[in-house]
């Protein structure tokens, strides 16, 4: 299993743009990509429940991947997040 952990430094926070490219990257791999935020936790390739979670900028999320390609599916997510501004 692989985890990351991050800031959300995108002054709106972890909106609807970002997270929806994030969830389509998520979507590419085969194993379970969940995010956790104030003690709950979502499947990363469901927008809807990224959205549920209403996280605010300069919030620690917790980004997990477990399964096969959980190594490139980190590193696509992260990429994707980091390029759209969205955490540190």
């Amino acid at each position: 299993m692989k985890e990351l952990k991050a800031k959300i430094i995108d002054p709106v926070g972890l909106h609807a743009r970002p997270a929806t490219v994030a969830v389509n990257a998520a979507t590419k791999f085969v194993s379970d990509v969940k995010i956790s935020f104030k003690g709950k936790t979502v499947n990363m390739k469901s927008i809807m429940g990224v959205m549920s979670l209403g996280i605010p900028t300069e919030s620690e999320i917790l980004i997990t991947c477990d399964g096969e390609d959980e190594e490139q599916a980190m590193e696509m997510i992260s990429s994707v997040l980091r390029t759209q501004k969205v955490i540190e």
